[in-house]
């Protein structure tokens, strides 16, 4: 097994189904997945950016990929029942802050009744073994203090995204409960930290107002330089979630609530942040603040990862810096028409054998 807890071996030949596949994190996980051998099917809404990752590297290919909005239950059962899954990681949300005041019905439909869909399939399922519901590090009820939060602390979330999220935990700790507590199936959720990473062109996050602003010559605008987060690149947590839906998978035990964050170190100040990527890109790249009094959003956030440290011995790999170093290489690689493809497979096998 790698240092990271990944077991590429358990994976080959495993049916594994994810919802979201065509988003950022997504793509990403997709990618690792064809690489260790799995049969994936994913469901998911058309990418929701243009570029997208999962056009750029060609995702599609190597898996069977199925076009369906997760609000749909008939055809989200019509596609997990044709997969017969061993394995399900729910990545399908609604996942912008902003976006969620802009379309608040949108987000909870998208991101509670969604995950009440993605349940209700797995209860009716007599192959899946293991199941991750991926959240995030805003489900919690954030009060700005200095340190980190833990599983066991209060959920709630101010802004529609955030409190769906906290919806959506509620609703898998409800299904837990109710009709998997024979332990059939194994469930938990990941609650992950900011995720940065090449090919992610999501409006209204920081990196990837960095990266349009790098690709078109431009400054970068900072709305808003002093809110403190937890940054981490995207193969962080994807391996995490990999090595939980496995662990619990071999034994239930394992099932539970975790968080996937950076250690300390890596909490930083959007500014400083920007500041990171404005030198590891050079070419002269600027930035300015700008603030626009948008909504509101949470100004200071971190994650206290230590049950993840303790059942697995986990530990993060990359620092920030080497986040954003692999953000530039990917970046410079699409804007040079390269295989990005090549790109991402360099970059796991260096994660892999930090």
């Amino acid at each position: 097994m790698q240092a990271t807890g990944f077991d590429p071996n358990f994976y080959r030949g495993k049916r594994v189904f994810v919802t979201g596949h065509t988003g950022f994190k997504g793509s990403w996980l997709c990618h690792i997945l064809k690489r260790a051998g799995a049969q994936v099917t994913g469901f998911s809404t058309e990418p929701p950016t243009t570029p997208s990752l999962f056009e750029t590297a060609a995702v599609a290919e190597g898996m069977t990929s199925v076009i369906g909005d997760i609000r749909d239950m008939d055809a989200l059962y019509a596609a997990f029942s044709a997969a017969a899954p061993e394995i399900v990681l729910h990545l399908a949300a609604q996942p912008i802050v902003r976006e969620s005041y802009r379309e608040p019905v949108y987000t909870y439909e998208t991101n509670v009744m969604g995950t009440v869909h993605i349940l209700e399939c797995v209860r009716r399922s007599d192959t899946v073994r293991s199941f991750l519901n991926v959240t995030t590090d805003k489900v919690y009820e954030n009060k700005e203090w200095e340190w980190g939060y833990r599983e066991n602390e209060p959920l709630d979330g101010f802004d529609p995204y955030s409190n769906s999220k906290s919806c959506s935990e509620l609703v898998t700790h409800s299904y837990k409960n109710s009709f998997f507590a024979d332990g059939r199936v194994a469930i938990s959720t990941a609650r992950a930290g900011n995720v940065i990473g090449g090919g992610d062109f999501a409006a209204d996050r920081i990196v990837p107002d960095c990266v349009r602003a790098a690709l078109s010559g431009e400054e970068i605008v900072v709305r808003n330089p002093y809110s403190t987060r937890p940054y981490q690149h995207v193969l962080e947590p994807l391996f995490a979630y990999l090595m939980i839906a496995q662990r619990q998978y071999e034994d239930g035990k394992y099932a539970g609530y975790y968080n996937v964050g950076p250690d300390d170190r890596d909490c930083f100040a959007t500014g400083r942040l920007v500041e990171v990527f404005v030198s590891a890109w050079g070419e002269g790249l600027r930035h300015t603040v700008r603030c626009d009094h948008g909504p509101h959003e949470a100004n200071f956030l971190k994650l206290d990862c230590s049950k993840l440290k303790s059942v697995f011995g986990w530990a993060p790999t990359w620092d920030l810096a080497t986040a954003i170093e692999k953000v530039v290489e990917w970046t410079r690689a699409f804007r040079a028409g390269e295989d990005v493809r090549a790109v991402m497979d360099r970059q796991i096998d260096a994660f892999l054998t930090v």
